[in-house]
C-alpha cells in the first residue's frame, strides 16, 4: 500500500476533507481542464501554486502526493522522449538518428509538467474523500442521466469498489511476491521472456485472490439485500454548506483565470 496512493484515503481533519464530495469532484475536473487550457509558463506556474496550496490545505504529507507519480513514471519519461526527439523544428543538437529541436524541448517540458500536475491533482481528491462519499457525490452529480435510463448508481458503485480494491490488491501483490521469493522465485534476472514467464507464479494467485474477494463481496451484498439504486435512501444525505459555495466560487475564478491565460498565450 505504500507504493501507490490512488484509491487510498488519508484520514485527517482539514477543510478539504470537510468539503462536499461533489465540490471536490467538479474542482478536480476543472483543474484538469485548466491544465489543457494553459500553454505558457505563467499558466503552469499558477497551476503548480494552486496544487501546492491544495496540498497545504489538505494536511496530507507531500510524500503521499509524490507516490501517485510512481505508476506513471515510465509513461511520463516515454512521453517526454517521444516529444523531444520526434517534434520537427529548429535543431539544437543531434546524435545518430535523433534530433533535438527547440519546439520538441518546449513540448516535452510542457507535456511532462502537465501530466505530473494532472496525476497529483487527481490524487488529492481520493486522498481527501472516502470511497463512500465519492460514490454518493458521483451519484448525485450524474442523477439527471437517470432520465435516459443510465444506471448511475450502479456505475458509481462499481467505481467506488474499484478504487477501494486498488490498495487491497497492491498489498496482496506484495505479499504474494514476497512469498514466492521466499520459495526461490526470481523476478529480476534474465531477459524479457524469462521475466514474463516468472510473473506467472505471481499473476495466477493474484487473479484467484481477486475473484475470491469479488465473490465474497457479492455474497455480502446479497446477504444485506442489496438490489441496486431503485428506492434506496442515504443515511447521510449530501447538503451544501457555506464553505462549499465558497469553494465553487474559487473554482470558477480559477477556470476564468485559465481561460484568460489561454487567450493571452501566457
Amino acid at each position: 500500500m505504500g507504493e501507490i496512493s490512488l484509491g487510498q484515503y488519508y484520514p485527517t481533519n482539514s477543510i478539504l476533507h470537510r468539503l462536499d464530495p461533489r465540490v471536490k469532484f467538479i474542482g478536480t475536473i476543472v483543474y484538469i481542464v485548466s491544465l489543457f487550457l494553459v500553454s505558457g509558463p505563467v499558466g503552469y506556474l499558477c497551476a503548480a501554486l494552486a496544487l501546492f496550496a491544495l496540498v497545504l490545505l489538505s494536511k496530507v504529507p507531500f510524500r503521499f502526493i509524490l507516490k501517485s507519480m510512481k505508476p506513471i513514471f515510465f509513461i511520463l519519461i516515454v512521453t517526454m522522449l517521444f516529444n523531444l526527439f520526434l517534434t520537427p523544428g529548429e535543431e539544437l543538437a543531434h546524435f545518430l538518428i535523433f534530433r533535438i529541436t527547440r519546439e520538441g524541448l518546449v513540448l516535452a517540458l510542457r507535456m511532462g509538467i502537465r501530466l505530473a500536475l494532472l496525476v497529483m491533482g487527481s490524487s488529492i481528491m481520493t486522498l481527501t474523500t472516502t470511497p463512500n462519499a465519492l460514490t454518493d457525490g458521483m451519484e448525485r452529480l450524474f442523477s439527471p442521466l437517470k432520465l435516459i435510463k443510465v444506471p448511475v448508481h450502479e456505475i458509481s458503485m462499481m467505481m467506488s469498489i474499484a478504487l477501494r480494491f486498488i490498495p487491497i490488491l497492491t498489498e496482496e501483490t506484495d505479499k504474494i511476491k514476497k512469498a514466492q521469493i521466499a520459495r526461490g522465485a526470481d523476478f529480476d534476472s534474465g531477459g524479457l521472456i524469462k521475466r514474463l514467464k516468472s510473473m506467472i507464479p505471481l499473476l495466477v494467485p493474484l487473479f484467484v485472490s481477486a475473484f475470491r474477494r469479488a465473490n465474497d463481496l457479492a455474497m455480502a451484498m446479497e446477504a444485506r439485500c442489496y438490489h441496486g439504486g431503485t428506492g434506496r435512501t442515504q443515511m447521510k444525505p449530501l447538503t451544501y454548506a457555506k464553505k462549499d459555495y465558497c469553494a465553487y466560487l474559487i473554482t470558477a475564478l480559477f477556470l476564468a483565470l485559465a481561460i484568460i491565460f489561454r487567450v493571452k498565450g501566457w
